[in-house]
């Protein structure tokens, strides 16, 4: 027979557990997006590795421990060819790495221009969407100890192509909104782009963009060129940029653990590097003047 009070231990346990797992979630409009505030309570499909069904776009936040935290953040953007969101391999994953490093995340669940019968369009909604999140977080800086200056986009697939809407154009805020959080600036003040789809390159990009990391496999048909043409746009701006092109991996190799290949498996580690010698992790230090 089952011990009552052993049975009750560990499903008190259980939930203790669950609690410290559990993430903020946040939406980017209290009320619902602009014009589909009518559809904010339809609930997302959730399964397996993939979300969808996205109505009322959020950011899920992750917190790295106090006292690792440095103040840097990221807003994640989870690839699923706007057909749904690779959210655990493209999100989760990422952002346990970047919290490990002391970096808060955001994962955006942007609304998904693909998805069955959905309203809504790439250019125009997950674009905002992605705009809304950096506004967002940046207007919340304080409440989450985030340096302004330390705050960055990343990418990956069909989520590259939001951060290639939103890095490169259109930061500033409309300063006669309503809404405070509308006229906060968006620009990422660095980038990283994981096998970026080909939708959204820019045909070239300002000589202020944010500084860039680059990372995909050459044999991947989809989002190898779109990774070159990037480099050259940053190449010609005079732009900081690092690219890793690896010989084999395809596409979608995530957070590289889905792969045979010691490359793949290590790439994180050439994206940690890029952070700390970027002073990302760590302000810059100010020159002392004597």
């Amino acid at each position: 027979m089952r011990n009552p009070v052993s049975f009750c231990k560990v499903l008190f346990m259980l939930m203790l557990c669950s609690a410290a797992h559990a993430q903020t979630v946040i939406p980017l409009w209290p009320k619902g997006a602009p014009g589909f505030e009518d559809r904010r309570n339809e609930p997302e499909q959730a399964k397996d590795y993939w979300v969808k069904n996205i109505h009322n776009p959020s950011l899920t936040v992750y917190r790295p421990p106090a006292d690792k935290a440095n103040g840097s953040a990221v807003v994640i953007c989870p690839g699923g060819g706007h057909r749904l969101l690779v959210f655990n391999a493209e999100g989760v994953e990422p952002a346990k790495f970047y919290n490990s490093l002391g970096v808060t995340v955001f994962i955006l669940k942007y609304r998904l221009g693909r998805d069955t019968l959905s309203p809504y369009k790439i250019d125009i909604h997950a674009k905002q969407d992605g705009y809304r999140a950096m506004r967002w977080v940046r207007s919340h800086a304080a409440e989450f100890a985030i340096d302004t200056n330390r705050i960055g986009m990343m990418g990956f697939s069909a989520g590259g192509e939001v951060v290639d809407m939103v890095a490169f154009s259109g930061w500033k805020g409309d300063q006669k909104a309503d809404d405070p959080i509308d006229r906060a600036n968006a620009k990422p003040n660095f980038i990283v782009q994981v096998y970026p789809g080909p939708g959204y390159v820019p045909e070239s990009i300002p000589s202020d963009a944010p500084p860039a990391f680059l990372v995909a496999a050459n044999d991947d048909a989809c989002c190898s060129l779109p990774l070159i043409q990037l480099l050259q746009r940053y190449r010609d701006a005079k732009v900081p940029v690092e690219m890793h092109m690896y010989a084999k991996g395809d596409h979608a190799f995530n957070m590289g653990t889905n792969r045979k290949l010691k490359s793949i498996n290590n790439w994180p580690q050439r994206l940690a590097d890029w952070l700390e010698d970027s002073n990302i992790l760590v302000p810059e230090r100010k020159k002392v003047l004597h």
